[in-house]
């Protein structure tokens, strides 16, 4: 399940590499992902702190979501699960939304004895235009009497909450290929097998559509009741999604979107650092391969023909900038490689959260560092500006390309189109450069400590007529300090904070930038048979997005 992590000394000095030349098509054959791509996991038991309730909305939240969802053009999808969501029991007489007990000895992240009362369903009322998935609980209502209870009870509660639009699907269980070896307690005995699994799935699904039919008839029809599943763990696991499905898991033909999760690493695994860890292109492209492998077996089934498949990410990791670098270059690679929605996964007072929603003893409110990634991500993926060459009346979502530096783990390039014509690319420097006393982001070093800081060319070239006579082109910058800065994240000059304005966007004045955006002029590189170059300058442990207009 979620694996929780302290942060990271840097282990090693990267290779230096001044420039690189990258090679871009001005078109691609149309493989977009699903509106909404940037979207969100949140923890079953946090989801009323950071919705909030009818009386008390959490503003904050619905203003960091309305920022993405203008930018792309769709607010996140919101998943409502985790390991929680197994715990969770309802109480009738409950005068609040959750109660929860954390037991130091299983969490110290989360409770794992939690009840739930009515007005838990009040939080799917606050954050507009927005759709959810909701997740029962498999782990306690599959094999206990008080865990079936709760799955009859609430599902009247769910499904009258997210009528009118704002169901996108169900769950039911949250990484069930775990129970049998969970760190926080199994609730299954060590023989789990996939068929067992498959059996107690397809009894509470029934009985979850012969509930809808009776309290909520509009969502138990085709194509309202579905399923994202198995929302397994990962691929090394004792349960595996090909044998599940073989097993008849999709035997009702309800399942929507085929789910894995993905977890990059764990901090006290043996060598994970910030630099050779998450700001590592070489392991995140190895570490979503794997889900793409998996998923090719269960396709070849002559059993089950699923075509579209999301998933949910862990950082597993402190909020340092880089985590914001890794959280653009995990999105965009499983874009790249054919998944069509993601949604990140945090909860409150979790180390690697995009924000923490309100104030606990544990941590302060405000905008984390992945946040900005997340706005950097939709950027890339927005639909084009009238003015640009990918523009076009029927222009949808964004294919993204994934643009190979074989030279270096730590930069990573990407390129995204719209109506087959390339829209936007962008560069990644991984690279680490720290300006804080052993790179925990708190204390600064002293200006005698600091060291210049390094930076690579990015070099393409495209014909001449892709550019329609224009001479320059936009470049927005995702920037801080350095890779291990926890505060003064910025994203083309513009600030998300809770403390500016409850996050909605305030463009900063002490930032450097050139009119709306910098510039970059078109022509400065090579000119050689119709074809112009241009160079992109990118500093240590920064992003660069350049958009053509």
């Amino acid at each position: 399940m979620r694996r929780i992590l302290s942060f990271i000394a840097y282990a090693f000095v990267p290779t230096v590499i001044n420039a690189v030349q990258i090679s871009v098509d001005e078109s691609a054959s149309s493989n977009p992902v699903f509106d909404g791509y940037v979207s969100y996991s949140i923890e079953f038991s946090s989801f009323p702190e950071f919705a909030g309730n009818n009386s008390r909305p959490n503003t904050f939240s619905e203003n960091l979501l309305g920022n993405l969802g203008k930018i792309i053009g769709t607010k996140p999808y919101i998943r409502v699960g985790g390991n929680t969501q197994d715990y969770a029991l309802y109480n009738a007489s409950l005068p609040y939304g959750l109660n929860g007990t954390i037991d130091p000895k299983r969490s110290s992240d989360y409770p794992t004895t939690i009840f739930i009362g009515p007005s838990f369903f009040e939080s799917y009322n606050t954050f507009k235009n927005t759709k959810f998935i909701h997740g029962f609980n498999l782990g306690l209502g599959g094999n206990r009497t008080s865990g079936w209870q709760t799955l009859l009870d609430t599902v009247p509660l769910a499904c009258k909450a997210l009528g009118g639009g704002k169901l996108f699907a169900w769950t039911y269980g949250n990484e069930p290929d775990l129970f049998s070896t969970s760190a926080q307690g199994p609730v299954r005995p060590p023989s789990w097998n996939e068929a067992e699994f498959v059996d107690q799935w397809l009894n509470g699904t029934r009985k979850i559509q012969e509930l809808l039919e009776k309290n909520c008839p509009d969502l138990a029809k085709n194509g309202t009741y579905e399923y994202i599943a198995p929302s397994f763990a990962g691929v090394g696991n004792k349960l595996k999604a090909p044998k599940a499905w073989g097993e008849g898991l999709n035997e009702d033909k309800n399942i929507k979107l085929f789910a894995t999760h993905n977890y990059i690493s764990g901090a006290t695994s043996p060598g994970v650092t910030l630099q050779g860890t998450l700001m590592n292109h070489s392991m995140t492209k190895a570490s979503v391969d794997a889900h793409i492998v998996e998923y090719d077996k269960l396709r070849r089934s002559s059993l089950a023909r699923p075509t579209r498949y999301t998933t949910k990410a862990d950082r597993g990791s402190q909020t340092p900038f880089g985590a914001a670098l890794w959280g653009v270059d995990f999105n965009l690679y499983s874009a790249s490689v054919g998944f069509k929605r993601v949604h990140m996964h945090m909860g409150t007072n979790y180390r690697y959260a995009s924000w923490q929603p309100i104030a606990t003893t544990k941590a302060t409110i405000g905008t984390k560092a992945p946040y900005y990634g997340n706005i950097a991500v939709a950027s890339f993926l927005a639909p084009p500006l009238p003015s640009s060459p990918a523009y076009s009346s029927s222009s949808s979502q964004a294919t993204v390309k994934h643009l190979p530096i074989p030279s270096t783990p730590f930069l990573s390039a990407y390129a995204a189109y719209h109506s087959t014509t390339l829209s936007r690319l962008i560069f990644l420097n991984m690279n680490s450069y720290n300006t804080t006393a052993s790179g925990e982001g708190l204390v600064p070093l002293p200006p005698t400590s600091l060291v210049p800081r390094p930076s690579v060319t990015f070099n393409f070239t495209l014909p001449a007529a892709y550019f329609k006579g224009k001479k320059e082109v936009v470049v927005k910058r995702l920037m801080a300090n350095g890779s291990d800065a926890i505060t003064g994240i910025t994203w083309d000059a513009w600030s998300y904070n809770w403390e500016l304005d409850e996050g909605k966007p305030v463009r900063l004045a002490n930032v450097t930038r050139r009119s709306e955006s910098e510039r970059a002029w078109v022509g400065e590189g090579v000119s050689d048979g119709g074809k112009v170059g241009l160079g992109v300058v990118v500093e240590a442990g920064s992003v660069a997005l350049v958009e053509f207009v």
